[in-house]
């Protein structure tokens, strides 16, 4: 009996105890196990030693653990949930009363919220994310007003009068497009040389360097269409720079074909010294007639934030022709730097190549910063200068200023 009676012991605590420790406790494998044991030793034999008895409080332990373990679990789930959903109505409470909030949020970004370390961090990640969602709504506008409009655009040109037309003008730019791709070909080989000085990409930020290349890009557009069209040179352009990352974004594909000179030499390693001449608003020399036998530099940056001199200087470091364009003695200035954008350099020089005439090629000039031409009779001028004067000091300092040279004379007269 007593054999039996401990060996029903060790199938228990060989079977039972690990899988209850294991798995958690369970409602009724407690009970069936307690009342198995206590009824074999109940009929079998009730002189049991308390040496050879079940061990109920350490099964009891053991129970408990995985209970406790259990409730903790659950516990802590649904507190995170609660959390969850308080800070969900905290922010549709803020997204009512006006704050930057998004309309949706995932679980994830809640989450992220919540562990901002102060408020003004929790603000500025709503802001953030506030702003991705309203830039998401406006792509996905301009999507669909995209997508109708080529709708628009398919239904007119199933109708047949649309058709032809469409074939004409399609017949009509790929001839154009041949025609400009012929004239910048020949270019290559016998046309003028135009040099872009791409060596200034550490005087300037990335966004700079953007608006430089789509500058560029502008200008290289106008130089296809053109009729005696430049041979462009890109020199010191290294690969893998800004420079080169941008035109890559604007021309993709293209830019392997496209019909200009891409270097990393300096020009004058491939040009001699003698026939370039550098073009900046710093030179004191001014251009005064166009020069087919020079070859032009023009330096790639923008003209807001460079400092003055700066392709002054390197002309001068490499013993360059400088020349600036001769705006003053053609326009009456009115306020505003004299630098020109790399498009509007383009359109003068080509103008300039063609026509030779100084009028024309200004026109590409922005209008708000001159009134007008100096080649206007004397009194228009004195009136557009006096016109100027009472804009922008008023007819209150004209009066002060000639009380104070009446007075100044009589103080003369005195002397």
């Amino acid at each position: 009996m007593q054999s039996a009676n401990t060996l029903l012991k060790k199938i228990i605590r060989s079977s039972v105890l690990p899988f209850a420790a294991q798995h958690g406790m369970k409602k009724d494998l407690f009970p069936l196990s307690r009342s198995l044991s206590l009824s074999l030793c109940l009929k079998k034999d009730k002189s049991c030693s308390p040496s050879e008895k079940l061990d109920l409080d350490g099964w009891k332990k053991v129970m408990k653990s995985g209970f406790q373990e259990e409730v903790s679990e659950t516990v802590s789930e649904h507190k995170e949930l609660s959390t969850l959903a308080g800070a969900r109505e905290l922010l549709e409470m803020w997204r009512l009363a006006g704050r930057l909030v998004p309309e949706n949020i995932s679980e994830q970004q809640l989450t992220a919220f919540m562990e901002c370390p102060s408020k003004s961090a929790k603000k500025k990640y709503l802001k953030f994310l506030y702003l991705k969602e309203l830039y998401k709504k406006n792509d996905k506008r301009k999507m669909d007003a995209k997508r109708e409009r080529r709708l628009k655009t398919q239904e007119q040109a199933s109708k047949p009068d649309e058709t032809k037309r469409k074939s004409f003008v399609c017949l009509w730019a790929n001839s154009m497009d041949k025609a400009y791709n012929w004239r910048v070909a020949q270019s290559m080989i016998f046309g003028q040389p135009l040099v872009f000085d791409m060596s200034y990409e550490k005087e300037m930020s990335v966004r700079e360097v953007a608006n430089t290349v789509r500058q560029i890009v502008l200008g290289e557009g106008f130089n296809r269409r053109s009729v005696d069209p430049f041979h462009i040179h890109f020199c010191n352009l290294k690969d893998d720079s800004l420079y080169h990352k941008e035109f890559i974004k604007h021309y993709r594909e293209a830019w392997g074909k496209l019909l200009i000179t891409a270097t990393e030499q300096c020009y004058t390693d491939i040009f001699p010294k003698e026939k370039l001449v550098y073009l900046t608003a710093d030179s004191p020399k001014v251009m005064k007639t166009f020069d087919h036998n020079k070859i032009y530099i023009v330096g790639s940056m923008v003209d807001r934030s460079i400092k003055t001199g700066v392709s002054l200087a390197r002309a001068k470091r490499l013993g360059l022709e400088t020349a600036a364009l001769p705006l003053e003695k053609y326009l009456l200035w009115n306020s505003g730097a004299k630098n020109l954008t790399l498009d509007q350099m383009m359109q003068i020089l080509l103008t300039l190549k063609d026509t030779g005439d100084w009028k024309a090629a200004l026109e590409f000039v922005p209008k708000r910063k001159y009134c007008g031409f100096v080649n206007k009779p004397v009194h228009e001028l004195k009136k557009t200068l006096n016109l100027i004067n009472t804009l922008k000091l008023g007819v209150r300092h004209e009066e002060v200023r000639k009380q104070f040279a009446k007075n100044y004379s009589k103080k003369l007269m005195q002397k």
